[in-house]
């Protein structure tokens, strides 16, 4: 059973850091691209961030580029999301996503953590 869990969403005040943590569980960690996804109110869900299975290559929306960083440990099947300088337009629920390539059909989410940066 696949499972991917979330964590370490909360309160931040504007220009503050919150490190996202994506835990992967029943399928292999390093065959997958992992990326990170946001959806805010009333908004459609948007690529943040994706670390890719070849190199770990890495790369990232616009509008976090130079404040987020991705990474993943494939020995713990974990992911990561360090996110600085954060901005209120930051605020929304923050999913982690696992997708094979080349496999349409082993596209994985998990169910997401909230971040909401305000003062």
């Amino acid at each position: 059973q696949v499972q991917l869990v979330e964590s370490g969403g909360g309160l931040v005040q504007p220009g503050g850091s919150l490190r996202l943590s994506c835990a992967g569980s029943g399928f292999t960690f390093s065959n997958y691209d992992m990326s990170w996804y946001r959806q805010a109110p009333g908004k459609e869900r948007e690529l943040v961030a994706r670390s890719t299975r070849f190199l770990g290559s890495t790369n990232y929306a616009d509008s976090v580029k130079g404040r987020f960083t991705i990474s993943r440990d494939n020995s713990k099947n974990t992911m990561y999301l360090q996110m600085n300088s954060l901005r209120p337009e930051d605020t929304a629920v923050y999913f982690c996503n696992a997708q094979r390539p080349g496999f349409s059909t082993y596209n994985y989410w998990g169910q997401g953590t909230q971040v909401t940066v305000s003062s």
